[in-house]
């Protein structure tokens, strides 16, 4: 068996780490960290895991948690992490942070949207941790940065269509909406029930801090600088997520050609499901799992294609895709411990 540490297990991201894993088939939780519940049974935070988990939160050291764990999991906000993962890394472990710390590539576009980075020399090792589009990356990698949800929802849809020159990349517009559990845990009065109950609305409008990241992938794999215009909108619904995406074609083009582009770029990925014509992406339907469904329309009398997709911000956007990272990291089968179908209603 695997022996798995996660590092802020009390957190929506962890606890979803901890909901995964506990059902993963090759995976022993040995070591579970807090900084707010050290030395409380992890049950008694999550009532859920009663019967199934049964360890308590304990304090990090380093020490202590290397010795009990093959393959750490990091669900702290950023900065802490670039703080604790090169000594982990030093001690031979693998490791796949879902803070922001080493998603990205260029260290000045890291410290111009969050701040100066203390382990910039990890940057040129670390892998980002988009599954479909690096898998042949991550078999090999020591670090992952796991992609933010809004990245993974949008990514995604446009990196196979991108690279079939089919868009105009300078007229991309994102516009995305999560559910509340994408703000995290911790106590905001943006997202107190009476602030998010009927109510709908944009948020850090084109400067979001997810934007940067996406444009850093888009360019890299469009080999040219990519700019897009991102609005993230934050919907009284607890998890999902669904992006909308606008973008100009280069020439007129059938829907065939795009549902070809698309189903032949991700035939043999498990989690991407490209609907039928006659269905949109839906949250509902993606809901617990690592899925994204992705859809689209042409627009022809503008020669604009609409993209949708679907994920649940907390798996495919977060823990879920952690744990297929895992998976390929260590040679698994991608999707062991991930095949959950979904919620009908």
């Amino acid at each position: 068996m695997i022996r798995v540490g996660i590092i802020g297990a009390t957190g929506y991201a962890g606890a979803e780490l901890v909901r995964i894993l506990s059902g993963h088939p090759d995976v022993q939780l040995t070591a579970l960290t807090s900084r707010k519940y050290v030395g409380m049974k992890y049950d008694s935070i999550y009532p859920s895991m009663a019967g199934v988990v049964n360890l308590a939160c304990e304090e990090f050291n380093e020490d202590s948690f290397c010795d009990k764990v093959d393959i750490i999991y990091i669900a702290l906000p950023h900065s802490i992490p670039m703080e604790i993962i090169p000594g982990l890394i030093r001690r031979g472990k693998k490791v796949i942070d879902l803070s922001a710390d080493f998603r990205f590539k260029d260290v000045l576009m890291y410290e111009e949207y969050y701040q100066p980075h203390t382990a910039k020399e990890l940057l040129k090792e670390a892998v980002y941790g988009l599954c479909e589009i690096y898998f042949d990356k991550i078999k090999n990698a020591a670090l992952i940065g796991n992609p933010g949800c809004y990245p993974t929802s949008v990514l995604l849809p446009l990196i196979p269509l991108l690279k079939g020159d089919f868009l105009d990349l300078n007229t991309i517009i994102a516009d995305s909406k999560s559910g509340v559990s994408g703000a995290g845990r911790s106590l905001s009065l943006t997202t107190h029930f009476c602030e998010v109950n009927e109510s709908f609305k944009a948020y850090k409008v084109a400067q979001h801090r997810h934007c940067p990241e996406m444009e850093e992938i888009l360019s890299t794999e469009a080999k040219k600088p990519v700019k897009i215009t991102f609005v993230p909108h934050l919907v009284p619904m607890t998890r999902g997520m669904l992006t909308t995406t606008y973008v100009n074609l280069e020439k007129k083009i059938s829907d065939e050609e795009i549902h070809n582009c698309l189903s032949s770029f991700y035939a043999g990925h498990p989690f991407i499901r490209i609907c039928s014509e006659n269905r949109v992406p839906d949250t509902l339907h993606v809901r617990g799992t690592n899925y994204c469904d992705i859809g689209f329309k042409i627009d022809e009398p503008n020669n604009r294609l609409i993209i949708i997709s679907a994920i649940d911000n907390l798996v495919k956007g977060a823990a879920g895709q952690a744990v297929q990272n895992m998976n390929i990291m260590l040679g698994l089968d991608e999707t062991r411990g991930l095949n959950k179908v979904p919620f009908p209603v």
